[in-house]
């Protein structure tokens, strides 16, 4: 669920910025495959790579506990 709601929150924040998947791929130097398995919550990506995309789209993701 956590990964799914992280997902759609990088797919938002990459097309407010008018980015491609392939473009996002480039900035962050993971493949555009992942960036798309990431969005798709289909990939339990590492806190690290999380926060390397969101750097690269100037976002922010704020743990609640």
């Amino acid at each position: 669920m956590n990964q799914e709601k992280i997902g759609k929150f990088i797919a938002e924040c990459r097309k407010q910025k008018g980015l491609t998947q392939m473009q996002l791929a480039e900035m962050t130097g993971y493949d555009q495959s992942n960036i798309c398995k990431i969005e798709r919550g289909r990939y339990n990506a590492s806190i690290d790579i999380i926060q390397k995309v969101c750097d690269a789209l100037g976002a922010r993701i704020e743990v609640v506990e």
